[in-house]
């Protein structure tokens, strides 16, 4: 049941308070631009599928991979910099063969693969969510081996090497389709303009009730007045 108690009145708003808008925009910048939100940028990411293959490596490009495995949910730490800058840390899960033409060896890898995002203010109040894509050298690798042979089988094709060269040039293909670079753009005017719209309504309204409450309320005060040569 709702309580017909007057609602609390907002804190008055004192003139210590005011600040410049260059300081405003600075605070708010980075008040909107936390690490949660900048995060959500790449979390689409987030379960996609990767196959691989089949391509050559090795010696004569003679061995053949194929492999399958998907990108799983990233860490984000803030880079200590002037700029709003976040280093995002991507794992990736691979399960992948090694076609020897004669015999196949099977391998699993775990891979991390760094990102820098920084927050950058564009024209038309916007934030945009800038990636530095990663180089092939940048990505952490650890294959493990299932048996003797397929071990040197890693060493000989260079296994670590092309998995780190081809999960570096998919992520940073990645970050770049259309539906990524989307959710890297926040249109802060657009969204404060839907924020007024669903907002005008509903004040609007208020406003109008609380008018004629108070015309009510004085013409009942004052109502001797109103009937005053009525007759």
């Amino acid at each position: 049941m709702a309580s017909d108690a007057p609602a609390d009145p907002p804190p008055a708003v004192t003139e210590a308070e005011y600040i410049s808008y260059e300081s405003w925009g600075g605070a708010f910048f980075r008040a909107a631009v936390t690490a949660d939100r900048v995060l959500s940028g790449v979390s689409a990411l987030s379960g996609q599928p990767i196959a691989l293959g089949p391509m050559g490596v090795g010696p004569g490009r003679l061995a053949r991979i194929t492999a399958h495995g998907g990108i799983g949910s990233a860490t984000i730490s803030r880079v200590d910099d002037e700029l709003l800058s976040y280093r995002v840390i991507v794992p990736v899960t691979l399960d992948f063969e090694v076609d020897l033409q004669v015999e196949t060896h099977r391998f699993h890898a775990e891979l991390e693969v760094p990102l820098v995002l920084t927050a950058r203010a564009l024209t038309g109040v916007r934030i945009f969510i800038d990636v530095l894509p990663p180089r092939a050298s940048d990505v952490q690798a650890t294959v493990r081996a299932e048996g003797l042979r397929a071990s040197i089988v890693q060493r000989i094709a260079n296994v670590e090497g092309e998995l780190r060269r081809f999960v570096a040039k998919y992520v940073a293909r990645e970050v770049e389709k259309p539906e990524i670079v989307r959710a890297r753009t926040v249109d802060v005017a657009a969204s404060i303009d839907k924020t007024w719209a669903s907002i005008a309504p509903t004040s609007g309204s208020r406003v109008s009730a609380d008018l004629s409450e108070a015309l009510e309320a004085d013409i009942r005060e004052n109502e001797d007045r109103f009937l005053d040569g009525a007759e």
